[in-house]
């Protein structure tokens, strides 16, 4: 068991920077940090709790694959009932539609329960789409909600679903 789950984690590792190999695209400015806030495991109504996070993406790495043009991200984020917490690093698709953002991505990480709802595993995986908006050249304002599972490489996986606002600033 324990073999299967460090050969998933090299393989997503290794996914992620085999991107390196394909056309790097430079969009804008170098960074893109998306400073986000909303409600944690919003349908379990004795788990849910507030979250603050912030999420990091480096646009020189952005590359355009047959999938879309696709770019590693890093963040983290915290609840407010029970401190439970999320570091994470992984891949999003960037779609562009004049100036409407469609961001799906798939992050795996490491979750801390804190003294809040037990998910079953440390490691958990999150799925997300995010829809923003173009406000300004250099910032957007978004909707994102996402859904965390450990895969039943846990015990037990509860999962839990989460939406967020997020406000986007490239420095």
């Amino acid at each position: 068991m324990i073999l299967k789950k460090i050969s998933f984690i090299l393989f997503i590792t290794f996914f992620t920077f085999s991107l390196n190999s394909m056309e790097i695209k430079k969009i804008g400015k170098d960074n893109k940090i998306n400073f986000y806030t909303g409600m944690f495991d919003f349908s379990d109504h004795g788990q849910k709790s507030a979250l603050v996070g912030i999420q990091h993406q480096d646009e020189n790495l952005n590359r355009n694959t047959f999938l879309g043009n696709i770019s590693p991200v890093t963040g983290a984020f915290m609840t407010t009932k029970g401190l439970a917490g999320y570091i994470y690093t992984g891949v999003q698709a960037n779609y562009k539609f004049r100036n409407l953002n469609i961001t799906p991505s798939f992050t795996p990480g490491l979750y801390t329960n804190g003294k809040s709802k037990n998910l079953g595993h440390p490691i958990e995986f999150k799925t997300e789409v995010q829809i923003s908006f173009d406000l300004l050249k250099n910032s957007e304002l978004g909707f994102s909600y996402n859904h965390m599972s450990n895969a039943q490489i846990g015990d037990h996986n509860p999962g839990s679903n989460s939406y967020m606002f997020n406000f986007f600033k490239n420095f």
